[in-house]
């Protein structure tokens, strides 16, 4: 076999397998938008069917028994200002961490990621009690405080990975020009890691926006997300799977699209200073 001929064996083969790791992950997808046009019949018919008659009863439904708009708006406000807080914190956290980096700037690190595998439940009680106290319960901006503070160190942590592949030097030269800390931030640093940046906004926005824990816990109806419209599909009766799966296609559904736009600075962004 030429060599021509076997380099486009490895295409073929390493394509077909992309494409079979892509369809498994976007199966369980599918699957879910499938059944939220099947009747409950069919949604729980053994073997499962796939053709069958579709109806959009499921989402008539939705629509007569919530208000979709008022737990969208809910999920939009705490997403990208949960976002935008935390990027207004991380950015100059990792520029000190980045640029001015002390012994003890990698145990800070790690002690911030460390909070991440902090089980949720093991802070409830005392999270619940303070936010009871400062009135924050069922309220957009307890939720915006608590999705902020659980996604600061997974942002810290990416800033600081990007703002390391910038050179030390590009921002001395800065300063020798008579660039303040702000302008070295905003005018140097922020430009040259934008692809970066982009991407630990995006995986921010996807965080918040699939938060159930703390939404179901913290909120009743006024500022409850999509999540938790979601999980009050489930009743006592058990789980009805043809209307948990159209309310779940309905929750996920912007944010999905969202990140089929976006999906090309995210890669860009993960990739930033991958190759030198």
């Amino acid at each position: 076999m030429s060599l021509k001929n076997s380099r486009r064996l490895n295409t073929l083969i390493i394509g077909v397998f992309a494409w079979t790791v892509a369809l498994l992950i976007f199966f369980p997808i599918l699957w879910m938008i499938l059944t939220s046009f099947k009747t409950e019949i069919d949604a729980f018919a053994t073997p499962p069917q796939l053709f069958f008659t579709p109806t959009l009863e499921n989402y008539a439904l939705i629509n007569e028994r919530s208000d979709y708009f008022h737990f969208a708006w809910n999920s939009v406000v705490v997403s990208f200002g949960s976002t935008i807080i935390g990027m207004l914190i991380a950015v100059p956290a990792a520029y000190s961490m980045a640029f001015f980096e002390t012994r003890r700037t990698k145990s800070t690190l790690l002690w911030m990621l460390s909070t991440k595998m902090l089980p949720p439940v093991g802070v409830l009680v005392p999270i619940y009690l303070l936010f009871k106290d400062f009135g924050l319960l069922d309220t957009r901006t307890g939720l915006t405080v608590i999705y902020t503070l659980i996604n600061l160190p997974i942002m810290v942590w990416m800033a600081y990975t990007y703002f390391k592949e910038i050179p030390k030097e590009v921002l001395e030269a800065a300063r020798m020009d008579g660039a303040t800390v702000a302008q070295e931030i905003y005018r140097v640093l922020l430009p040259m890691s934008k692809g970066g940046l982009a991407s630990t906004v995006l995986l921010s926005l996807i965080l918040s926006w699939n938060e159930a824990f703390w939404s179901l816990n913290l909120t009743a109806s006024a500022a409850a997300p999509l999540t938790a419209l979601i999980a009050s599909y489930s009743s006592p009766e058990g789980l009805f799977w043809a209307k948990l799966s159209a309310v779940s296609t309905l929750a996920c559904a912007p944010i999905l699209i969202f990140g089929w736009i976006s999906q090309k600075q995210l890669v860009r962004g993960l990739s930033f200073g991958a190759v030198k």
